[in-house]
């Protein structure tokens, strides 16, 4: 071990200390902590946290600051903001209702939301832009994985923020506008078509979408931090957001226009697109049960092996147009599924092989960090590790 115990760089978390993680036992290993060690020692990279995991062995790293100025160190119960790994989240919500039947995928979105029945595409003709009707129908396929045809966001999201409007109100705004192209023929990455979506459970199960998510994923999977509007003890947890600057240490960032203060007034509404508040050991206990085809590590079950198989690890768009599903990236040839975040957080799952990914930061730049962080992922998972005696859930249960 490289670290000086004085500098507070570097917490290792027990895997007994992890709630909701029983069956994972720490590697031993160091592989993140040795890739992001200088970055982290000159202030470049404030902060990281690092999970790998394979097949019950995992590595936990707790690196550097949460706040470099008050040197709060980084834990797994501090708070941030995870931005676009929202998208899985709600792709998950409309997976609960798919398996349940109360939706299908290529459903028109106009069946729930009825502002959406007559929509026009924004064409170019002989030099000049013009509205024409739509000759594909909108479905909620397209909404979820991006081919709608929407912009990234409706043009009051783009000035006051994502969560400055409500799910139904971003719908109603989002039909009154034409599209860019005609739904399901090209790819627009939107945080507007997931909002949609997270509606259109709003629709269906007649409850706010936030009040669907505790009932039926956070409250089972004991994400006990898991909010769209976090109350005042929860930021005093927060993790601080930096801009970063290769070669020089990154400087504090009260803000950004995407996510304006304050955090929890009375003007903030759910976002699908880009609007949970969670914690690290929050975000495992999701990440898991996606890897687990399902399944939580202490046994809940949130979906059925088949619903994970048919329509999360499956992409759903049209040929050629990129693997994505229904608000997460997919591999079908590599197996991994999962998503990242504008403040530079991922977490990427591997079902088959019983792998994730995870590592948290909350920053803007360029993530220089990336490519060592990558590396050491690919050395935990090569690594020959005695795996005897671990029992973990393997997301087969019926």
């Amino acid at each position: 071990m490289k670290f000086s115990a004085g500098l507070a760089l570097i917490t290792f978390v027990a895997a007994s200390l992890l709630a909701g993680a029983p069956s994972a036992r720490e590697s031993g290993t160091h592989y993140a902590a040795d890739a992001l060690e200088s970055s982290i020692r000159s202030g470049e990279l404030p902060g990281a946290i690092s999970v790998f995991h394979r097949n019950g062995i995992q590595e936990t790293a707790c690196l550097g600051y949460a706040d470099v100025a008050k040197k709060i160190p980084m834990s797994m119960d501090r708070m941030f903001m995870q931005c676009s790994q929202t998208k899985g989240v709600c792709g998950v919500s409309i997976a609960i209702l798919l398996e349940e039947g109360k939706v299908h995928l290529d459903d028109p979105v106009s069946k729930y939301l009825l502002e959406f029945k007559n929509l026009q595409v924004k064409v170019t003709r002989n030099g000049k832009s013009e509205l024409v009707p739509a000759k594909n129908v909108l479905t909620i396929r397209m909404v979820m994985n991006h081919t709608g045809g929407f912009p990234f966001e409706i043009p009051y999201k783009s000035k006051h923020g994502w969560t400055s409007k409500s799910l139904r109100d971003t719908a109603r705004e989002a039909a009154a506008n034409p599209l860019l192209f005609e739904p399901g023929t090209k790819v627009q990455y939107s945080n507007t078509g997931i909002d949609i979506g997270a509606a259109i459970v709003e629709v269906v199960t007649g409850e706010k979408w936030e009040d669907f998510l505790r009932k039926r994923v956070f409250t089972p999977l004991k994400m006990r931090d898991a909010t769209f509007k976090p109350s005042s003890e929860q930021l005093s947890r927060a993790i601080s957001l930096y801009d970063l600057h290769p070669g020089k240490p990154a400087t504090y960032r009260s803000g950004h226009p995407a996510m304006p203060h304050p955090y929890n007034g009375p003007e903030v509404y759910p976002s699908a697109g880009a609007g949970l508040w969670l914690t690290a050991a929050d975000q495992l206990k999701f990440y898991k049960m996606l890897m687990n085809l399902g399944v939580s590590e202490d046994g809940v079950r949130i979906l059925k092996e088949d619903t994970v198989r048919k329509y999360l690890l499956t992409g759903t768009r049209p040929a050629g147009l990129g693997g994505y599903s229904m608000g997460l990236h997919t591999d079908p040839k590599t197996g991994w599924l999962g998503h990242g975040g504008a403040w530079g957080t991922t977490c990427m799952v591997n079902p088959g092989k019983k792998q994730l990914r995870l590592c948290v930061v909350q920053h803007c730049g360029r993530r220089f960090w990336s490519p060592a962080w990558n590396q050491a992922s690919e050395k935990f998972f090569a690594e020959k590790i005695d795996s005897s005696g671990v029992d973990a859930y393997t997301g087969r249960m019926k």
